[in-house]
């Protein structure tokens, strides 16, 4: 039995979230292969960040449509309560509060647009409207392990405005 997306779909708002990790930057068809490496090297380094609120839970974050160059790319990092001196290498990153449309992926990660578009579909569906110029979280199950990309389980949560 093939592990598939699990549909259900449900609304969240969540508060700012402070971010420590690493930021990756490539051309778009490398993100397949570069995230993994980088969720890999954090499970590595984590015990070397300071205030982790849990550290087998790694966030992953990207905006759909960045208005600067410093939004480019995509994070991996785990959530901190507060920064205080970030390994070298490192990058924090800011979330501000916002609500998210969520899902739940679970099969590889080469079909995770799939699970995008059935989001994106149930977002219309509902007359909500995406903030692509917003920060969409990728928060990755405890369970996931960055050396089996063949079988990820990740909470896909897409920015939504709230007018």
């Amino acid at each position: 039995m093939s592990k598939e997306t699990i549909n259900q779909k449900t609304i969240k708002s969540l508060n700012e979230i402070k971010l420590v990790g690493f930021r990756v930057l490539c051309e778009g068809e490398k993100y397949i292969e570069e995230i993994p490496k980088a969720a890999r090297l954090l499970k590595e380094r984590s015990g070397e960040i300071k205030n982790v609120l849990d550290l087998e839970q790694q966030i992953g974050s990207f905006v759909v449509e960045e208005s600067t160059p410093d939004e480019d790319g995509y994070w991996i990092g785990v959530q901190v309560e507060e920064y205080e001196d970030i390994p070298e290498g490192m990058v924090t990153l800011n979330i501000p509060s916002q609500k998210y449309a969520a899902i739940i992926h679970h099969g590889p990660n080469d079909r995770i647009r799939s699970s995008y578009e059935e989001l994106h579909q149930w977002i219309s569906e509902q007359g909500l409207k995406r903030a692509i110029q917003g920060w969409n979280l990728e928060v990755y199950q405890k369970e996931n392990n960055p050396e089996n990309p063949g079988d990820v389980r990740v909470e896909l949560l897409d920015s939504i405005s709230d007018d």
